[in-house]
């Protein structure tokens, strides 16, 4: 195969494996029934954070921040290792937000001038930013906090899909079909192609119910910004902002892969620079940035006189093999991700005044913990069957934004689920059994204690039955627990007209209830919930405890 044919290939390439992509990223979600589940549930996909588990980036900031490497994650040595001989095949071949980037550039530059087009890929100071970014980010994970996760291009894009462009397709799919099926009067065929397709549509694209989350357009704004972008400016974040390309660019400059020119072969005519995607100069009369390159070959593709070409062990006495930074710029990183971490624990939020609805999802690690691992995939939020994680907004503080938390008035944690510590990539959500989540009595060990999200309680101004006279009980009837951690007491109470009634009034067994959220989810008050979930008592959280232990004095337990 000639070099000329590579770029063809590489384009076979990123379909392939945005394709993959995306059947990981629609196979991330549940499909079952959760009333009749014998066993632990599992996903139909095997790997469903493969991509995850592939990042280097990801891998480097576990290790980094909590001194392990979380099962799985050693598949990124299949990224790293070929890096070291090839240089940056992934950013060109493999990365799904660096394909849509190199889609988006490749529309634009169709339209543009030629001299436009050359002068914008050529390389630019600019694009060293990202290595400042990541310098940044890895003393912060150093100190304990995996904040720079936010920039990782799959985290990203899988937490944009997942949580703002699916759902919306979801919706507009949805309203399509119910146009077809509902719309009066319409021809007889047309209701049927409108049931049709919604079967079709259920049983492999839609989401099994619709979901919803907190902050869906914010999130797909950015998502779109960055797309966009690429229309004024080639692969814009995968030259400037893309942290785990200035990884991946610092590891290239050992690859014994380069780019040979040939100066003697060449006439000026700069077709390199027409398609070049990492704005690298490939061009004889300057040198080629070997830390900038994404392999896309189109340099050697578009030379009508093969002045150029990659191979093993070149003559490159015109190649700059890491990238061109400043010492004081380092420094500057260094110091903005020491103190980075610092600066936002120190605020009352992280220790001694979190909110009481930083709910986080069972098999939870400690706060400090959790956040030294998670990277706002959002995997855990889209594989919640009863849409119950949501992106957090400022609950955890700054550090914690679009983390997961559960939000029991938009659904409840599922007793029989374990799903979220199965796709969580960094184990900020340990993967439990429901043995060990011990919310089912035929699951749960002998003598085990139930993982615990928090505790329910009530307000009674609120609550039907205290405030109104009035017989509810619903929270008691969607209470898991077994026995439940809601009970009913009987009480004789006085209505409106001076009426005696007997009632049944609701209280709250803290030691028996887990935190679920099911009543608050249930409660027909909608506005404010007469039942509500703290985060108080959770298993994770040795301090955040509300029972008292005669034991020890009346301290909590």
């Amino acid at each position: 195969m000639t070099q000329q044919k590579l770029p063809k290939l590489r384009r076979l390439s990123q379909i392939l494996f945005f394709g993959l992509f995306l059947l990981h990223l629609h196979e991330t979600e549940f499909r079952g029934s959760l009333k009749a589940v014998s066993g632990d549930i599992r996903l139909r996909i095997p790997y469903p954070s493969i991509f995850l588990q592939s990042d280097p980036l990801v891998a480097i900031l576990d290790v980094l921040a909590s001194h392990a490497l979380y099962r799985g994650l050693l598949w990124s040595l299949t990224i790293l290792i070929p890096t070291l001989f090839l240089g940056r095949f992934f950013c060109g071949w493999v990365c799904p937000l660096g394909t849509l980037n190199h889609f988006f550039s490749s529309w634009k530059s169709e339209r543009k001038r030629g001299a436009e087009r050359l002068e914008r890929n050529r390389y630019k100071k600019w694009q060293t930013l990202k290595y400042y970014l990541l310098v940044a980010g890895l003393i912060s994970a150093l100190f304990g906090g995996a904040v720079v996760g936010i920039l990782d291009p799959i985290s990203l894009t899988v937490r944009s899909l997942a949580m703002a462009m699916g759902p919306g397709l979801d919706y507009a799919l949805g309203a399509l079909v119910g146009a077809l099926r509902h719309s009066s009067p319409a021809p007889m065929a047309m209701r049927s192609v409108g049931s049709i397709a919604q079967v079709v549509l259920t049983e492999t694209l839609l989401s099994f119910r619709q979901p919803h989350f907190r902050q869906a357009f914010f999130l797909g704004a950015i998502f779109v910004v960055i797309l966009v972008l690429n229309l004024r400016i080639t692969r814009f974040s995968c030259r400037a902002l893309c942290p785990l390309g200035a990884l991946l660019g610092i590891v290239s400059r050992w690859s014994i892969l380069g780019l040979e020119k040939h100066p003697s072969h060449c006439d000026d005519c700069n077709r390199c620079l027409l398609h070049c995607q990492g704005g690298d100069d490939p061009i004889p009369n300057a040198k080629w940035r070997k830390a900038e390159c994404h392999l896309c070959f189109n340099c050697v593709g578009d030379c009508p006189e093969s002045g150029i070409r990659f191979k093993f062990f070149p003559v490159t006495p015109t190649t700059t093999d890491g990238p061109n930074l400043q010492r004081r710029r380092t420094l500057a990183g260094v110091a903005a991700g020491a103190a980075l971490l610092p600066v936002l624990r120190s605020s009352p939020g992280f220790a001694v005044a979190n909110d009481p609805r930083l709910i986080r999802p069972p098999g939870s690690l400690e706060e400090g913990s959790f956040l030294a691992r998670c990277i706002r995939c959002g995997q855990c939020m889209k594989v919640c069957p009863n849409n119950a994680l949501q992106p957090a907004l400022l609950e955890a503080g700054l550090e914690g934004l679009w983390t997961p938390v559960l939000a029991p008035r938009i659904g409840y944690c599922e007793p029989s689920c374990v799903l979220c510590g199965q796709v969580c990539p960094t184990g900020a959500i340990w993967e439990i059994t429901q043995a060990e989540k011990a919310w089912l009595p035929a699951s749960a060990a002998k003598d085990s204690k139930p993982i615990r999200l928090g505790t329910a309680f009530y307000d009674r101004g609120h609550c039907l039955p205290w405030a109104m006279a009035t017989e509810c009980i619903v929270c008691e009837e969607w209470c898991p627990t077994s026995p439940k951690a809601i009970y009913l007491h009987p009480a004789e109470v006085t209505d409106a007209a001076g009426n005696s009634k007997h009632i049944r009034q609701p209280y709250v067994d803290p030691d028996r209830c887990v935190g679920c959220g099911a009543c608050e989810f249930a409660c027909p008050v909608r506005d404010h919930p007469a039942v509500y979930v703290t985060s108080i008592g959770e298993s994770r959280s040795k301090s955040n405890q509300i029972l008292l232990n005669p034991q020890t004095g009346g301290s909590p337990t």
